[in-house]
């Protein structure tokens, strides 16, 4: 009858046991799927996007424009995966933002820059948000940081096109 006992409390041991390592195994798949979507330099390198540089005529354009001087740092920071300035305080980056649409110097004050500043501000926002709150998905994260890159790379052609446009309208025909 002991010995009836002792078989079967350690069968019953065995089965617990073995329960235990499929948990333990979801568990790992799951800290493996959560490191694939990570956002780091190299998951932001790997963007599909044009990226959009300033030209000459471009940079002296926004030479004074200091938040977008400062704007461009963070970019490259973050392309970088450091968050740090987009996941602060709201209040700050709002106040930012505020500043950086203000500043806009006043030949670069049409509808397609104006409009692609509220664009930044929207993702800019959107960003913080995904990154301050705990329960969202880390795709979801990445897919907010390149939505920021995508829309400061569509300012920069902005810009550039206003730039080039206006140098093709001060190009008067020969009679």
């Amino acid at each position: 009858m002991r010995i009836g006992l002792v078989l079967l409390n350690i069968f019953s041991f065995l089965l617990m046991s073995c329960g235990d390592g499929e948990s333990q195994s979801q568990i790992t798949d799951t800290e493996t799927e959560n490191q694939k979507t990570a956002i780091t330099a190299k998951a932001i390198e790997n963007f599909d996007y044009s990226d959009y540089a300033l030209s000459t005529n471009g940079e002296e354009a926004v030479a004074d424009w200091e938040k977008y001087q400062e704007l461009a740092i963070q970019i490259s920071y973050l392309k970088k995966a450091d968050l740090s300035f987009f996941n602060g305080d709201k209040k700050l980056l709002k106040k930012f933002i505020d500043e950086f649409k203000a500043q806009i110097p006043e030949d670069l004050q049409t509808n397609p820059i104006i409009s692609r500043t509220i664009i930044i501000e929207t993702t800019l926002l959107r960003l913080n948000e995904n990154l301050t709150l705990d329960n969202i998905d880390s795709d979801l994260k990445l897919e907010s940081v390149k939505e920021v890159v995508v829309a400061f790379s569509n300012l920069n052609y902005q810009i550039n096109k206003k730039l080039s446009r206006d140098i093709y309208e001060q190009i008067k025909a020969e009679y």
